[in-house]
């Protein structure tokens, strides 16, 4: 058998090696990574090159619904420099579909396209500007077909099937083929309870379709190998999830796709889905060269998933002391063309539609669509974001109704540590949330008029509109609003949720040093960085080095769900201990004779040295090991979660909830409809902070994230074509750095007892309540009863 060799490219991730004295758990230890970035010196995916390779473009549908009569590509493979275009009927393998969890995507469109962008053919050139114009060239002659846009088009009897002949697990239990899945929740007596509700309020709310708007466009390198194999280096959220989708559409087994995560510029769920990985790997198998794929802008906005936007009905009741009574609520996600995430998403959105309240009688639906729309999957915050933006709004109807202060009423009805959720999942963790509010609401306030300087006139820069000098303080006024919400942590619903890691330890120069492995995707949220506290912390070692995460190990799963620092942090936990012990067993057995502590005390290693409890030093690390190395592969499971039950809901679905309160200042100028967010105060309990820098880091993102959705992010679809309007930072406008608050933020640390040190998966939650402030505040600000996001200036000025 040949030997396989690698020839590996520039911009290769390489071990990162960090040495401390301490930087254990609970310091806020620089990232490794940082001033790479920060500099401009650090490798992502797009900057990967190959001396010989190739680059691919993907041609995409110009049509949202049609079916494809023909495709003639003779003029694209006639261009100097095209190497190969593949188009459906070149793909090597019996399955040609793919998908997170019904394989319903095809790899390149069959006969027929279903959304705007869907990928038709691929092409392979020597330049990137062949590789486009040759695509160019492509001739496919559309026939369109009657477009499904919304849940009245999707429903009808006579409605366009998206989907025809499913045969996936869901279909059974839905009422209408156009439903990717449906998740009811019934628990209590909805229609008894209404009868003691003193006040009842209703409310209709539309969230608009958000984008991970991630900095670092879709990339990869494909590397064909002797074996007959690829080595692919990616962006990509979870490796082990793309490898189980890329290698059945190539025909190849398993080991022979080799995959290597690359420097990843954001991901927020957008990276959780394939995009480019199949189509990289075909077109170097298919030329038997290297082949680059780097998406532009544009396509970035095709060639991936975004936030499912919903339809929400909701119906609360309370009495009149303020003690809710019931809730009842339909919620509709569009789930677009394709599966993706669909399925989870309604699971989450249903679970949590009530909030962090206490509610025994509730009535719940969520479904997700197939329609002509482009597909939507995982974003931060998953199924939970929609459900806050809706009940928190509900939360502030029954307040005014019943006179009382809205923070006091939400901690009046607010669950705790107990409190039985809708599906009958006991609350087994602190769930502060009547603290979190209280400390948000506590905080001072932000002066008044800031924009008022002695002498010099107004600064523009603290007002509505900015820069732009639209006003000088005039019709503008302030308002306050305040929202909590509640997000669960980890997989779902049965789910076999597990993460790996491999360490080993050895001597290197005389010092024992850790080598931590993981397949786990950095993409920013420094888990790299806390995989190396906790070696230090467990080895008591001072250098810990990271091997670049790939597949040569076992699955850490995805970096989503706010999972990774609990599941693959767990498993670098774990594995280290076990190494721990090697090591010790390693020690009685070389020095048992010398020392009674090595049989009877309890021993730690710190510093480098093996110590007792008391602080006795019985030996360095480095003279225990020697020529050895302990080298172990271990994995770490949650505690099990059932899936919820199709009729009722009920079942302990999720790992672990996790809770943030906002509370947003804005100054609203009513003339011209615009807004400054003057301050975006957060609350938050992390379990166990171990990295307080990085935690308030997530915090500020995740509330950022929020703040856009809530005024400016939106991907617009023309209902009349289902094609998106707006595929560019020109006209998906995200928060910038003159856009962004002050964002104060008061951690809690209260343990989980189940979780590795007690932490609590805090990357999403911040995302969810922010957005239901800021909408709050304006409502505030303007006496306007506003039900959709984003706000825009003409819903606030009336000209809509």
């Amino acid at each position: 058998m040949a030997q396989n060799t690698r020839t590996v490219p520039a911009g290769t991730p390489t071990n990162v090696t960090q040495k401390h004295n301490k930087g254990g758990i609970g310091e806020s230890t620089l990232r490794p990574d940082g001033t790479l970035k920060v500099t401009g010196e650090f490798a992502y995916s797009s900057d990967m090159w190959h001396e010989d390779m190739l680059w691919g473009q993907t041609l995409r549908s110009t049509v949202a619904h049609a079916e494809i009569v023909s495709i003639d590509i003779s003029e694209a493979l006639a261009m100097p420099g095209v190497y190969s275009v593949l188009t459906y009927d070149d793909l090597p393998a019996e399955m040609k579909n793919y998908g997170l969890e019904i394989q319903d995507t095809p790899v390149l469109a069959n006969g027929r396209v279903r959304h705007h962008g869907e990928p038709v053919a691929l092409v392979a050139a020597d330049h990137p500007e062949t590789a486009r114009r040759a695509a160019a060239k492509i001739k496919i002659d559309y026939k369109e077909l009657p477009l499904v846009t919304d849940e009245a088009s999707a429903l009808a009897p006579d409605a366009p099937l998206i989907h025809e002949g499913r045969d996936d697990h869901h279909i059974g239990h839905v009422p209408h083929p156009n439903i990717v899945h449906r998740q009811p929740i019934i628990r209590g007596n909805v229609e008894e309870a209404r009868k003691r509700a003193d006040v009842i309020v209703e409310g209709e709310y539309t969230f608009g379709m958000q984008d991970q708007a991630f900095l670092g466009p879709e990339s990869g390198l494909a590397v064909p190998s002797e074996d007959g194999g690829v080595e692919l280096y990616v962006a990509t959220q979870w490796l082990h999830s793309d490898l189980g989708q890329i290698a059945p559409v190539l025909g190849l087994p398993p080991e022979k796709v080799r995959m290597t995560l690359s420097g990843v510029g954001g991901a927020f769920g957008g990276r959780e889905d394939i995009s480019m990985q199949i189509h990289a790997c075909l077109l170097a198998l298919a030329t038997n060269k290297p082949v680059k794929i780097v998406y532009n802008r544009f396509e970035s906005f095709f060639g991936h998933v975004h936030r499912h936007p919903a339809k929400l009905y909701y119906e609360h009741g309370a009495t009149k002391d303020g003690k809710l009574t019931h809730m009842k609520c339909k919620i509709v996600l569009d789930g677009g063309a394709y599966a993706s995430a669909s399925p989870a998403v309604v699971g989450n959105a249903s679970s949590l539609s009530v909030g962090p309240y206490v509610l025994e009688d509730v009535d719940i639906e969520a479904i997700a669509l197939y329609t002509n729309n482009p597909p939507c999957g995982a974003m931060r915050g998953f199924g939970a974001v929609q459900a806050c933006f809706a009940y928190e709004a509900q939360m502030d109807k029954l307040a005014a109704k019943l006179g009382m202060d809205p923070v006091e009423f939400r901690q009046l009805n607010a669950m705790e540590m107990g409190t039985v959720m809708p599906t009958g999942q006991v609350v087994d963790a602190p769930a502060p949330v009547a603290e979190l509010l209280r400390r948000v609401k506590a905080r001072p306030l932000p002066p008044e008029r800031q924009w008022e300087t002695a002498g010099e006139g107004a600064d523009v820069r603290a007002l509505p509109g900015g820069l732009s000098n639209t006003t000088h303080g005039e019709n503008v006024v302030r308002g306050v609003g305040y929202a909590v919400g509640i997000k669960n942590v980890g997989f779902s619903e049965g789910f076999d949720d597990y993460s790996t890691a491999r360490v080993r330890l050895e001597v290197i120069n005389g010092e024992a040093v850790a080598m931590v492995h993981t397949a786990m995707a950095e993409v920013g949220q420094g888990g790299i960085t806390v995989h190396a506290q906790i070696a230090r912390t467990e080895l008591g070692v001072t250098q810990v080095t990271i091997h670049p995460a790939d597949t040569q190990v076992g699955s850490a799963g995805s970096t989503s769900a706010s999972r990774q620092t609990y599941m693959t942090g767990g498993a670098v936990k774990n594995t280290c201990e076990a190494v721990r012990e090697a090591l010790l067993e390693i020690g009685r057995r070389k020095n048992g004779s010398f020392h009674p502590a090595w049989a009877t005390a309890e021993l730690l290693l710190e510093g480098g040295k093996i110590v007792t409890d008391g602080g006795e030093v019985l030996a360095d690390i480095a003279e225990i090991l020697e020529d050895e190395a302990i080298d172990l592969e271990l994995e770490y499971r949650h505690h099990p979660t059932v899936p919820f039950d199709l009729v009722t809901g009920q079942g302990n679905g999720h790992v672990q909830y996790t809770f943030a309160a906002h509370r947003a200042v804005v100054e609203v100028d009513t003339e011209l409809g615009l807004v400054k967010v003057v301050e975006l105060a957060t609350a938050q309990d992390v379990g166990k902070a171990l990295n307080m820098l990085s935690v308030v880091g997530q915090i500020q993102g995740g509330t950022t994230q929020g703040l856009g959705v809530a005024i400016m992010e939106e991907i617009i679809v023309d209902p009349k074509t289902a094609k998106v309007r707006n595929p560019s930072f020109t006209d998906y406008l995200i928060p910038t750095i003159l856009d962004t608050p002050t964002i104060p933020v008061d951690v809690l640390e209260l343990a989980d007892p189940k979780a590795p040190y007690g932490l609590r998966g805090m990357g999403e939650a911040p995302t969810l309540s922010s957005t239901p402030a800021v909408i709050a505040a304006i409502r505030q600000a303007t006496g306007l009863d506003i039900n959709k996001t984003p706000i825009r200036p003409e819903m606030l000025t009336g000209t809509l």
